[in-house]
């Protein structure tokens, strides 16, 4: 009974361990495989290191091209900003030279200006002198075959009929001014008296018969036998630019900004009122501001 059970507990383990040796592969083969799958990791990470140290040194190969044309760039922008520096340094260098020159010339121009206008007035002050002697007659008609004569003998019946007795010793010279306009004959004539006080003398009695007769001084006072009533002017002769400014002047009187504009020894005045004081014009920016006044 005891050799029966040993026996067959014996056969067991003898029919269990043969079967667990036909599962179970060698030990051996089981290691040999662990090895190989290692060795493979191994390999695909040292290829995938190669490859981005590929990758890494293509990059940086690439940066570093970049970087030297960029540098290259870096430096000709420079070297442009360099040269445009000095450009301008040089162009501010000679701006500031043109400036003061620009200075200088507008400080000449207005010390010119200064002179020119002393000279003008010199030149005024001379024509008006060699004017303060003479008188004109305007619109008075023109003779046929006109000569000095004819205009000496309508001064002196001028004079009869104005009460202002005067000699032929006491003219000088006396003319009719040319027209620069063809078809104008009625043009002004001009009378040179021996002195100021005779040429004074007749404007005052020209305007003293004006303002006592209701005729007013025309043709026929100078003798004239046809066109009688042709009304004439008297008045005393201005240069270019008192003429200029007379004309202008009269302009304040029109639009009833002042009252009265006369001349006087080959001057321009103003007054606005009989109490007002009264004003010498001596050129056309004064009258443009008493214009701007009114």
């Amino acid at each position: 009974m005891d050799t029966t059970l040993d026996r067959s507990i014996s056969d067991s383990d003898i029919h269990i361990s043969g079967t667990q040796s036909a599962i179970t592969p060698p030990n051996f083969i089981s290691m040999r495989n662990k090895r190989k799958r290692e060795e493979d990791i191994s390999q695909e990470f040292n290829n995938f290191k190669e490859e981005v140290r590929k990758m890494i040194s293509t990059l940086m190969s690439n940066q570093e091209s970049e970087f030297k044309k960029n540098a290259t760039t870096l430096k000709e922008i420079l070297r442009t900003n360099t040269n445009i520096e000095n450009s301008v340094a040089f162009l501010s260098a000679h701006n500031e030279e043109y400036r003061k020159k620009i200075e200088s010339l507008e400080g000449q121009i207005k010390e010119d200006k200064k002179y020119i206008t002393i000279l003008e007035d010199k030149i005024e002050e001379v024509q008006r002198d060699t004017r303060k002697t003479n008188f004109e007659m305007k619109n008075v008609p023109k003779k046929n075959n006109e000569t000095k004569e004819d205009l000496m003998d309508m001064i002196l019946s001028l004079s009869n009929n104005i009460d202002c007795k005067i000699n032929k010793s006491d003219i000088r010279d006396i003319y009719r001014i040319r027209s620069k306009k063809e078809g104008v004959q009625n043009t002004p004539i001009i009378v040179e008296t021996s002195s100021t006080i005779l040429k004074t003398e007749i404007l005052k009695m020209s305007k003293s018969y004006n303002i006592k007769h209701k005729s007013k001084l025309c043709a026929k006072h100078l003798g004239f036998r046809t066109c009688e009533d042709t009304p004439i002017f008297i008045s005393e002769q201005l240069t270019s630019k008192a003429a200029r400014l007379y004309f202008l002047a009269r302009d304040l009187v029109k639009s009833k900004a002042y009252k009265f504009c006369w001349t006087a020894y080959g001057k321009v005045y103003l007054r606005k009122d009989e109490g007002s004081h009264i004003i010498l014009i001596t050129n056309e920016p004064q009258i443009h501001k008493l214009l701007q006044e009114k």
